[in-house]
């Protein structure tokens, strides 16, 4: 832990004299890829239409990318949709749900999300089995007679799952998986997962606003066997005359994407691609949280939110601040922004008040390594105010 020394006119503590190289720490739009410029980009589709031949074939050259970096089988499809993960998690659930019953699992505010839409807009009455912030519910309990809708990854609460053995094999409903904060940084198991949605802002660095939706092959065939009861909108249809739309999964979007979006998810999974792939993507977020758990086990006011450390994120990891409310982190991010030492690191507003530093494979571990005497000198500035 390093000292911070007190001026003596003021009493408040003296700057760290390194700064993060890159201090960039939201959870999402996450930092972008080290070496990342706009420049760079591959702008040739630009002013393009996306159902032309070039874009078509960028499009395409993304899903293949995208396959080939997270290992994906052939039986699951991969689609670029609207939305970001938002749209590609409720697209899945407007269009699958209602053919037999439904279990929502809740501990931070995204998988209650999942349970309003489920309650409220499509009128189901689902089982829901919660967690508070910090904790996971029972997974013993989850009846997979039902369809089972769960965050992998808790962006909002730092909890995770901590791998597939509780879903298994012989399921009856359907695995659905909101996987934003989790793909890219684990190895999945996707003979486990039927529906997994994500975005490229999480561990790719990349821009919002698009979805990715990965089908398992029961998925599938729930689409082309199941029609639902209420209405879907244009950007939900995934089935053309009883079988799947299959050119959503070769590039032919539902509707117009940005080109420049997905030139920018092409620069960081090539950049991905050079690391190894998927083993240097995980590798790169085990260093960056294993330096972050360095940094609060040498402090006593700071803490994991997950006290589980099976259960804790390796990507959006959630801490808490000794004595802190609302105000207090307030205060404490914005000494850290004001500096340029680290940028939106306070925690989500609906979790309990704390830190949220994210730790996915586009950060550097030098950077996280570098935010712990700027930790110390936010908490004693922040104390001293």
């Amino acid at each position: 832990m390093t000292d911070l020394v007190t001026a003596p006119a003021t009493g408040a503590p003296t700057l760290p004299n390194t700064k993060p190289a890159r201090p960039f720490f939201s959870s999402g739009p996450c930092a972008k890829p080290p070496g990342w410029d706009a420049s760079k980009l591959v702008t040739e589709v630009l002013g393009r239409s996306h159902r032309s031949k070039l874009g078509k074939a960028r499009l395409q050259y993304c899903i293949d990318l995208m396959r080939e970096m997270l290992a994906l089988p052939d039986t699951h499809r991969i689609g670029i949709v609207p939305g970001s993960d938002t749209g590609a998690f409720e697209m899945a659930m407007w269009t699958m749900l209602g053919a037999r019953g439904v279990t929502t699992l809740a501990w931070e505010s995204f998988g209650e999300g999942w349970v309003t839409d489920a309650v409220k807009q499509l009128k189901l009455e689902p089982t829901v089995i919660r967690a508070d912030y910090g904790q996971l519910p029972d997974l013993g309990a989850v009846d997979w007679s039902d369809d089972v809708l769960f965050t992998w990854n808790g962006t909002t609460s730092g909890v995770r799952v901590p791998n597939g053995d509780w879903i298994p094999d012989d399921r009856e409903g359907l695995c659905f998986a909101d996987s934003t904060s989790a793909v890219f940084a684990y190895d999945l198991p996707w003979d486990k997962i039927d529906v997994a949605t994500f975005s490229w802002q999480k561990v790719l660095g990349g821009e919002g606003g698009h979805g990715v939706l990965i089908l398992g092959p029961r998925a599938v065939e729930r689409l082309e066997n199941y029609t639902p009861a209420w209405p879907l909108p244009k950007v939900f249809r995934l089935v053309s005359k009883g079988a799947l739309a299959e050119g959503v999964f070769k590039g032919e979007t539902i509707n117009t994407p940005s080109m420049l979006a997905v030139e920018d998810a092409i620069f960081a999974l090539e950049w991905a691609k050079g690391l190894g792939g998927l083993k240097g993507l995980i590798a790169r977020s085990d260093a960056n949280a294993a330096a972050l758990d360095k940094i609060v086990a040498e402090r006593d006011w700071l803490g994991h939110l997950a006290a589980d450390e099976a259960n804790r994120s390796k990507t959006s990891v959630c801490l808490t601040v000794e004595g802190a409310d609302e105000a207090f982190i307030k205060k404490f991010a914005s000494l850290l922004e004001k500096e340029g030492a680290a940028y939106d690191v306070a925690g989500y507003r609906d979790a309990p008040p704390g830190l949220r530093i994210w730790c996915g494979a586009t950060v550097d571990t030098a950077d996280i390594e570098a935010l712990g005497p700027w930790l110390d000198w936010a908490y004693a500035a922040a104390k001293a105010s």
